[in-house]
């Protein structure tokens, strides 16, 4: 019923910059927060930025002042710019949202992921 996909991902020298795009798509009412999170070989997952259906941000502590989210209701998509890389920042990341769908049901959804790469 919902599919999000992302885009964007790719190989980047340290001090780089990438930006990654999710679009929701399907039987969707309404989207309120959108997130990015991230999961680096034998880590747990971890949440890397969200943004409410009002705007309201929220970012890790390890990427604050280097990354940005932004979203657009109309389209639903949310978007991550990356900037000042560094090798730590190696993970695929995960597009998800919690969506309201047209049958008045809220979940969780995920998208495939992306590979962010980065070489120091």
């Amino acid at each position: 019923q919902v599919q999000l996909v992302e885009s964007g991902g790719g190989l980047v020298q340290a001090g780089g910059s990438l930006r990654l795009s999710c679009a929701a798509s399907g039987s969707i009412f309404n989207i309120n927060t959108m997130g990015w999170y991230r999961q680096a070989p034998g880590k747990q997952r971890e949440l890397v930025a969200d943004i409410t259906s009002s705007s309201s941000t929220n970012y890790a502590d390890s990427v604050k002042g280097r990354f940005t989210i932004s979203r657009d209701n109309a389209k639903n998509t949310v978007t991550l710019q990356m900037n000042s890389l560094k090798p730590e920042d190696t993970a695929v990341y995960y597009c998800n949202a919690d969506v309201r769908t047209i049958f008045l049901r809220t979940s969780s959804y995920w998208g495939q992921g992306t590979q962010v790469t980065v070489s120091s």
